[in-house]
């Protein structure tokens, strides 16, 4: 099957695409042919070399999450899945199989979810470990009906998803944005909306002069954006500090504010989860945004835009 990958780590350039063994699935696993495979910045990460790989061989198939049709069922998800079902689902890419740049990719049978009508499969990959890291996200910062938060990088998928989610939770959300980006920021249901730049600190201040309940700094702005964080509140990142793109925070935090990371494989219940966030996009709660769909020979241009910064929704893989 064809594959994308890498043998060493380094930049985009390094990414090739591979003809590799076909897997099948074994008891408990379903088998997808891949008709979306979302890029991600963790990916980034990956093929930077930034993430363990726990030690299995080169070449390396980043990917985190994918959507396609079931096409293998193993013994034991006969009950689950048929042939020919849509799924999207969640892809782990430190396993020795590799991640989800692939034509086909076995998963277990827990990890898939059937994919929401509503929306193409390319729509569909870019779901589950974007919806995942928010859902997680929130229940790491303690919000509930009544707090309000706070969320960097917006207009991003995980922004995105963050205010669509946190709304649903009954969380008043105030979203960072540049101009260009408003109106999309207000579509996805954010109830105030503060400028992306210097007077960010500033502008979220004005209009919540008390501060928010908890941050969630998906741009990494670091220590110049706690000063939006009310006394006691939450400071919350999607990277652990020291990894890159982090700055050092002030240890001790200050005015009670405590630090969170968040990971989506941290969340016991990722099978719920992927089913609520399907249940959402179908309801037309939850809108997933892709910004491009490229072929195999063009994932290396889409991991330097990622770089680059500035990308709307996802670049999306398709092998067809």
């Amino acid at each position: 099957m064809k594959a994308v990958g890498f043998h060493t780590p380094g930049g985009p350039e390094v990414l090739t695409v591979l003809d590799l063994p076909e897997p099948h699935a074994g008891p408990g696993e379903v088998r997808i042919r891949v008709r979306g495979a979302a890029i991600n910045p963790a990916d980034v990460l990956i093929r930077l070399g930034d993430v363990d790989l726990g030690g299995s061989p080169a070449p390396y198939v980043p990917g985190l999450e994918v959507a396609g049709v079931v096409d293998q069922v193993g013994a034991g998800a006969e009950s689950s899945f048929r042939v020919g079902d849509d799924v999207m689902s969640l892809v782990v890419p430190t396993r020795p199989q590799g991640g989800g740049y692939a034509e086909f990719v076995v998963v277990p049978k827990e990890w898939a979810v059937p994919a929401p009508s509503t929306v193409s499969l390319a729509e569909a990959s870019t779901v589950p470990m974007n919806g995942l890291t928010a859902i997680w996200g929130i229940h790491v910062m303690g919000l509930k009906e009544g707090s309000t938060a706070a969320v960097t990088g917006s207009a991003g998928a995980f922004g995105g998803y963050f205010i669509e989610l946190s709304k649903l939770a009954g969380v008043r959300v105030i979203a960072d944005s540049s101009e260009a980006d408003e109106e999309l920021i207000r579509s996805l249901g954010a109830d105030l909306i503060a400028r992306r730049g210097p007077g960010y600190v500033a502008d979220v201040l004005r209009q919540l002069p008390q501060g928010v309940d908890a941050l969630a700094d998906s741009a990494l702005l670091g220590a110049a954006a706690l000063d939006v964080i009310a006394d006691n509140g939450v400071y919350s990142s999607l990277r652990a500090i020291g990894e890159r793109g982090t700055e050092t925070l002030p240890d001790p935090a200050p005015r009670g504010i405590s630090y969170r990371h968040f990971q989506f494989y941290e969340n016991p219940d990722i099978p719920g989860s992927l089913l609520k966030l399907a249940s959402a996009v179908q309801a037309g709660q939850l809108t997933p945004r892709v910004a491009e769909v490229i072929g195999p020979d063009e994932v290396a241009r889409a991991h330097a835009a990622l770089e680059a910064g500035g990308v709307r929704g996802r670049f999306v893989l398709d092998f067809a």
